[in-house]
């Protein structure tokens, strides 16, 4: 989807529209979860410090984030791709994957499915996304990110390392400023290049995970970022930063953003979990996960959020930068919504039907907002 939360408040407000839109925590420490393609001609971006964001771009509209909005605007994005393919993998809330193979005799051909696939959503949602097309999910990624926004680009088969020249290392999906830096000490500035080197070259370069990354990725090939469907069923999201964080505020925001959506779309499935996982990817390509367990199920995106908050310092140091990071729900039941049959009445309980009054309230149409996410993180 394209700048979807900034796209969602355009929608829900015709007044925005045209106009530079910014969505995150407006308090001096908040950072921009996304914005309109209006505000990032003035240079804002998502992660970006809310001051930062105000200085660049004072006429903005600054809103807080809605995310039991996005996410009931995801579900019926996803509901519609189901009906195209009965393989998509949804990897955060506003992007995922369609395997096609098989249904051009219902759908023509990719790039008639794909102009269709727009067409409906645009029709029926009211929002604008841009679809790549490849032989890899790796392709298709960076294929949709070509001719944003409303874009359809479609890189045919033998054709990608001609793509990945054309988009250059600055545009390589995974590739963040510490690795272009160290390459260009070397004068290496072209994909090109970099397939000049071979393998154990780059991997003393840049470590034996981002050696093999680059030497994959600048091949046309899927270095295996996203991989299939995991075995057991899961809710998750994850998102990689245009640039690396190391501020333990900005990246608890971020959790907290993300914590708050895999619970509001449990409910909107009526799913549950027991498990909360987090995966952290640093600036070397280095990639980390680690998950625990409950005894009992999970009520509340704060719930999700504290776990999640306990694992990534288990994981993480203060300073080290980090490209990407995910939260996820593992073990997912179909049960529905968990009960709770305690003496004492669990907190996490009424902070759990809060959130499905906010969606409730949400799906009627009344703009609500839960005020831990207009809060700052201390």
């Amino acid at each position: 989807m394209d700048a979807f939360y900034a796209s969602v408040e355009q929608l829900d407000n015709p007044s925005y529209r045209g106009k530079p839109v910014v969505v995150g925590g407006l308090g001096n420490r908040g950072v921009v979860s996304a914005c309109s393609y209006e505000a990032r001609t003035y240079g804002v971006h998502s992660a970006l410090p809310m001051y930062r964001a105000r200085q660049l771009c004072p006429h903005a509209i600054f809103v807080t984030p809605r995310i039991e909005r996005y996410s009931e605007a995801s579900h019926q994005v996803v509901s519609l791709l189901k009906e195209f393919s009965p393989t998509v993998q949804q990897i955060s809330i506003d992007e995922a994957f369609l395997d096609m193979t098989g249904t051009e005799r219902l759908y023509g051909k990719p790039r008639q499915a794909a102009t269709l696939l727009k067409n409906r959503v645009k029709n029926e949602i009211g929002l604008t996304t841009s679809v790549g097309i490849g032989t890899s999910r790796f392709i298709a990624k960076m294929a949709s990110g070509y001719d944003k926004p409303d874009g359809l680009c479609r890189i045919s088969k033998g054709n990608e390392e001609r793509f990945i020249d054309t988009i250059g290392l600055k545009k390589l999906f995974g590739i963040g400023e510490a690795t272009l830096a160290i390459l260009n000490r070397h004068s290496i500035t072209t994909p090109a290049q970099v397939r000049e080197f071979s393998l154990e070259h780059l991997q003393a370069l840049l470590g034996e995970s981002g050696g093999l990354y680059l030497y994959h990725a600048c091949r046309g090939i899927d270095p295996g970022i996203y991989t299939g469907v995991t075995k057991s069923r899961s809710i998750s999201t994850e998102n990689t930063f245009a640039n690396d964080i190391d501020n333990e505020k900005e990246l608890l925001q971020q959790l907290l953003m993300m914590s708050h959506e895999v619970m509001f779309r449990a409910l909107q499935e009526n799913l549950s979990s027991s498990t909360v996982a987090i995966k952290v990817r640093f600036s070397d390509f280095t990639t980390v996960s680690a998950q625990k367990g409950l005894d009992h199920n999970l009520y509340s995106g704060e719930q999700i959020y504290e776990v999640a908050q306990e694992l990534l310092k288990s994981r993480w140091r203060d300073s080290q930068k980090v490209r990407l990071l995910g939260v996820g729900l593992y073990g997912v039941s179909d049960q529905g919504p968990p009960v709770q049959q305690e003496l004492f009445e669990d907190p996490y309980k009424r902070k759990g039907e809060l959130e499905k009054a906010v969606l409730s309230l949400r799906s009627k149409g009344r703009n609500i907002q839960k005020a831990s996410l207009l809060e700052e993180n201390d």
